[in-house]
């Protein structure tokens, strides 16, 4: 562990440009993840002659500008005794605001932006705390650290209810273009589309829904977010990546040797498929066990007729399976483990279509109620297409994302590369040193 502290400054109220008072309800895609905690994001930009007041202004500034077209962000999420469902309000006489805090780290920012295994829970005073009552929650919350004569670091915390990964990467862009140009008008494709008439809801999955939450509270309307994880100060934190070359041959190895048809090998497809054959051989163990192996899917433009891609909210579907057989991707033979994994991953992403969007939306319910306690589970948070290493304030692009809350479930966490090489990945994981040392062999050999 280092002996880096943060101290906290103050904290900003940031309210958009005078604007009317909104309401934009929920959709069934904003519902799935109603209870699920926040999506927690670190962005570190070396700019070592930057001072505090240098910095806070201008960051302030923008995003200010950049909530006269995200107002929902400034707003709550609402859902009390006399509402049907949760809406996103804001209001200006209720004093609703970003709320900023301004903080100072005395830690060394190379350490943070490194590869190597770092404490997870050394990242957790970087992330602001977003507030979650029963019947109110915050949409956003933002923590600016600075650490001087070295540069600053971006800590954002976002309801998962009212944005997804693509929402979120649209805004950190938005807001950096704000502030690096100096002006508020910002291109086509950073304006989010807000009207909800476009998301149409045919088989009542809204209903179905809201009832599984309200069956969960005992039958009154609760926010509460569940209960997260306790993270000890054995778990550890790296990152790995594949080059456009390591893909390029792993691609090839599964033309070679698989004999399915119709193989889907995109770079999600590849890059997931092999991460999650180092965990599982990483864990071991029997191999006739079950693995739960999940991920999100943007369903904008799977729709029909599809939804514009600026969509604001969520547009994200859950997929995979609770119950895959460890056996197959557990097999020994020629990197035969690898193969199964890629023509797993197949037919769930062939399965992606709206016909299967209310039972993906619904199987969560069910599946955790039956599965056995220890069972390994394995999810992505992310995407290699949300283009967050493009947010530059006007310092340059950032040196390190990282996706703080991967260290909560188990999940992995994958990126576009942000060493500009094109192409290549970046995957977080969050481990105990004994899995660091198993997952970092298995990843390496299986590249050779």
């Amino acid at each position: 562990m280092t002996n880096s502290a943060v101290s906290i400054l103050e904290v900003v109220r940031v309210n958009p440009p005078p604007s009317d008072s909104f309401t934009l309800p929920l959709t069934y895609f904003d519902l799935g993840w109603l209870k699920l905690h926040p999506v927690d994001r670190v962005i570190f930009y070396h700019v070592p002659e930057l001072t505090r007041s240098s910095l806070i202004p201008k960051l302030t500034s923008s995003l200010s500008a950049t909530l006269l077209h995200y107002l929902p962000l400034a707003g709550r999420l609402v859902w009390d005794s006399i509402d049907t469902k949760p809406s996103i309000v804001y209001s200006p006489d209720n004093k609703d605001a970003v709320h900023v805090t301004v903080a100072e780290s005395n830690g060394d920012l190379s350490y943070f932006t490194g590869d190597q295994p770092r404490h997870a829970t050394e990242f957790h005073p970087l992330v602001p705390e977003l507030t979650v009552f029963d019947e109110s929650a915050r949409v956003l919350a933002v923590q600016i650290t600075l650490f001087p004569n070295q540069g600053f670091c971006l800590g954002v915390s976002a309801h998962h209810a009212v944005l997804d990964g693509k929402t979120t990467a649209m805004f950190l862009r938005a807001w950096a273009h704000n502030c690096k140009q100096e002006q508020k008008d910002l291109p086509h494709d950073l304006i989010p589309f807000l009207d909800r008439t476009v998301v149409k809801d045919p088989t009542g999955i809204e209903t179905k829904l809201l009832n599984r939450w309200l069956s969960a509270s005992n039958n009154k309307p609760s926010l509460k977010l569940f209960p997260s994880k306790k993270i000890g100060s054995d778990i550890l934190r790296v990152t790995y990546r594949l080059t456009q070359e390591n893909i390029k041959k792993l691609r090839e190895r599964v033309e070679t040797e698989s004999v399915a048809k119709q193989l889907r090998l995109s770079t999600f497809v590849i890059t997931y498929a092999y991460v999650i054959t180092c965990m599982v051989k990483m864990r071991g163990g029997d191999p006739t066990r079950f693995v739960c192996i999940g991920f999100a899917s943007d369903f904008r433009s799977r729709l029909n007729p599809p939804l514009p891609s600026t969509f604001f909210g969520n547009c994200v579907v859950g997929s995979g399976d609770f119950d895959v057989k460890a056996e197959p991707i557990l097999e020994e033979r020629e990197g035969k483990g690898f193969i199964s994994a890629v023509e797993i991953m197949t037919g769930w992403v062939n399965g992606l279509c709206p016909e299967n969007i209310e039972k993906s939306m619904l199987l969560p319910f069910e599946a955790f109620k039956r599965m056995e306690p220890g069972r390994q589970m394995i999810s992505v948070a992310g995407s290699t297409r949300l283009g967050i290493y493009g947010s530059d304030f006007g310092w340059g692009k950032p040196v390190k994302v990282e996706i703080v809350t991967i260290d909560k479930d188990a999940s992995v966490s994958l990126s576009e590369s942000g060493d500009g090489s094109g192409g290549g990945v970046e995957i977080g994981v969050c481990l105990k040193q004994d899995d660091v040392e198993r997952f970092g062999s298995l990843f390496s050999s299986g590249l050779k």
